[in-house]
């Protein structure tokens, strides 16, 4: 008795990928839209010149330098020894803090007397956090204001140089 196996032809089965693709054409839109840009702000610093060159004028001389201590801030104009404001830190619910707005103010209120005048020396103490001097130099470099309905930023001092307080 000879069993006899019948061969049975199958038919070629295609990959459905429908569900698939509605899941991408759902999923990369969702990612996209989810995904958060990152916006990197540089500081351009620039190192005061070690050499005189040229004889310079009594102006050019003249330093605006804003000190920043574990006291505050305090900004001198047109050498240490004239102060021209001390802003002290601000108490707060988390402790102290350093007062950036009456900074800002300063600084503009420099800035109206001086227009011309682009740059300013940042002297940081040594213990001084990063984050206290960078938001330092933002609060020197710029403020934002509204003009016609719209926030803008207006340049006060851009040109930074970075020295040590002590």
């Amino acid at each position: 008795m000879a069993f006899r196996y019948k061969h049975r032809p199958t038919d070629n089965a295609e990959l459905d990928i429908t569900s698939f693709m509605n899941l991408m054409i759902v999923l990369v839109p969702v990612l996209l839209l989810s995904l958060t840009f990152t916006q990197l702000a540089v500081h351009e610093i620039e190192l005061p010149e070690l050499t005189g060159g040229s004889v310079a004028s009594a102006e050019s001389q003249a330093k605006l330098e804003v000190m920043v201590t574990n006291e505050g801030f305090s900004v001198y104009y047109p050498d240490r020894g004239n102060l021209v404001k001390q802003v002290p830190l601000l108490e707060t619910e988390a402790g102290q803090a350093y007062d950036y707005l009456t900074l800002s103010a300063v600084m503009q209120e420099i800035k109206n007397q001086l227009s011309d005048r682009r740059d300013v020396v940042v002297l940081a103490a040594q213990d001084l956090a990063y984050q206290d001097l960078v938001s330092t130099m933002d609060a020197v470099k710029s403020y934002r204001t509204v003009v016609a309905a719209n926030v803008v930023e207006v340049e006060l001092f851009p040109e930074i140089s970075l020295g040590d307080a002590s």
